[in-house]
């Protein structure tokens, strides 16, 4: 699809971060002929959707997001010329491989059909749950990347969804499934919403990266992550927007004059950004209610360079770019449930990736990358390093004699790297009812500054490498401040 041409400009806007939210709201404003700027904090953009040297020279590394299911599915990625500007996004043969302790893995199968078959008794199961929204992706994506109080464009099909996605996925798992490895394959997609499993909605996270592990893939972007936003950003430099890196906002008056100011940062940076000395920005009121939202659990992640693949006891494990390591059911939930008490697990759940096998540029010739983390408590200070290898070890005998060299971040690290992950939270806010509903408050996107918007992951859909939350609030802004 051919790149629009740009308009005339009617207006200037300050975009305030070049996370992928930063970088689709500058875009949208682009696009309505405004006059665009962005500024960065540090000297790459992307936020946690960056490319790094972290270990050894050659080895390159994703510092946050590495596989991208939301990112190939996105309906405002998709509008974009974005394969114009680099971006190549590489499926491995299966989505997911989830290690069993008895030398197998259950592999979820791209193609829903060969699902079905490879799991067995429960292939079935699997694709009545799965099949009535992998066949209707783009509408289903239409209506929950928005705020959850919205009139949907596709109101049966979201009720569907909501019916079965509101259900605690422990439940879920036993009820629908009679396998233990189908159980497990379950389990380990539901954990990526950071919730204990018996929680409520728990479900509708599983249900969403199973339904774009069949309808797009888990794809990963060639030369890693930072693909990915380089392609924003060079589609936002033809229309004409501009990236300032090297330039920490610490008060609003620090942006130059514009029309308005779109906040790619959390609702406390936010809060510091607009408090004293400078005249207050915000309303009282509206203040409080920022400074009651809540940040969620953390992430502690280690990369590593290796000498070769990691040796996976089931081979089928090499056919993916993501492994989940986390063994049955009734662990992960252990796992999860520890987080969620404010415990660290002695078995953690670890979601890895192994971006080598199918993208070998990101290493020298010969050697590879892997890129791990596990849920831990909001600012956690254990450290996770030897229970994350020891974790790996138990499904990969001989892992630890392949590292080279690793690169461990606690959630003080990650905050240290960039300042929206918020104690370790790599989310942008706890996941509980009220911050679903009303993300970060009932305005939204909208603060109580006519022309001051949020435009990151405390905001609706959430976290997730998207962009929705950028392009919906600019959306919103444009429509609140026609030209």
């Amino acid at each position: 699809m051919p790149a629009p041409t740009p308009i005339r400009r009617t207006g200037r806007a300050c975009v305030i971060g070049a996370g992928p939210n930063g970088l689709a709201a500058a875009i949208v404003l682009a696009q309505a002929g405004m006059e665009v700027e962005v500024f960065e904090a540090e000297s790459q953009p992307g936020g946690a959707v960056r490319t790094m040297e972290l270990t050894l020279p050659g080895f390159h590394h994703d510092f946050g997001s590495a596989v991208h299911p939301l990112g190939i599915g996105s309906p405002f990625f998709q509008s974009l010329p974005l394969k114009n500007y680099g971006l190549e996004w590489i499926h491995s043969p299966a989505p997911l491989a989830h290690p069993l302790d008895d030398g197998t893995a259950v592999i979820l199968e791209r193609d829903l059909a060969t699902a079905d078959a490879a799991l067995g008794s429960d292939g079935l199961a699997w694709r009545s749950l799965m099949q009535p929204f992998v066949t209707r992706w783009d509408d289903l994506t239409d209506d929950i990347l928005q705020p959850i109080l919205h009139w949907p464009r596709h109101p049966l099909l979201i009720a569907r969804f909501g019916l079965r996605g509101l259900q605690p996925a422990g439940f879920v798992a036993r009820r629908r499934f009679r396998g233990d490895q189908s159980r497990a394959l379950f389990a380990g997609l539901a954990a990526h919403s950071c919730l204990a499993l018996n929680q409520p909605f728990t479900t509708s996270f599983a249900m969403v990266l199973g339904v774009a592990a069949h309808a797009v893939g888990w794809p990963i972007p060639r030369g890693g992550a930072q693909s990915l936003t380089n392609a924003l950003a060079g589609y936002l430099a033809h229309l004409g927007g501009r990236i300032t890196l090297n330039t920490r906002i610490r008060k609003l008056s620090d942006l130059p004059a514009c029309d308005l100011m779109m906040c790619d940062i959390t609702p406390r940076q936010l809060l510091a950004l607009t408090g004293e000395p400078q005249p207050a920005a915000l309303t009282p009121s509206y203040r409080r209610r920022l400074a009651d939202y809540k940040y969620g659990p953390a992430a502690f992640k280690v990369d590593f360079a290796l000498s070769r693949p990691i040796p996976w006891n089931a081979p089928a494990c090499l056919r993916a770019a993501a492994v989940h390591v986390g063994g049955s059911l009734a662990e992960i939930e252990a796992s999860e449930a520890a987080m969620a008490s404010g415990h660290t697990a002695a078995r953690p759940f670890v979601l890895v990736a192994q971006p080598t096998l199918f993208d070998p540029s990101r290493a020298p010739e010969g050697k590879h990358i892997a890129w791990a983390y596990c849920h831990v408590p909001y600012a956690s200070t254990d450290d996770m390093l030897d229970r994350i290898e020891s974790q790996i070890e138990r499904f990969a005998a001989g892992f630890r004699a392949t590292i080279l060299a690793r690169h461990a971040s606690s959630p003080a690290t990650l905050e240290a790297a960039d300042a929206n992950l918020i104690g370790g939270d790599i989310g942008g806010g706890a996941v509980n009812p009220r911050q679903l509903l009303f993300r970060p408050t009932r305005r939204h996107y909208r603060t109580s500054s006519p022309n001051i918007y949020l435009c990151s992951c405390s905001t609706p859909p959430g976290g997730g490498v998207h962009g929705m939350c950028g392009a919906n609030a600019a959306r919103m802004a444009l429509r609140d401040h026609p030209h």
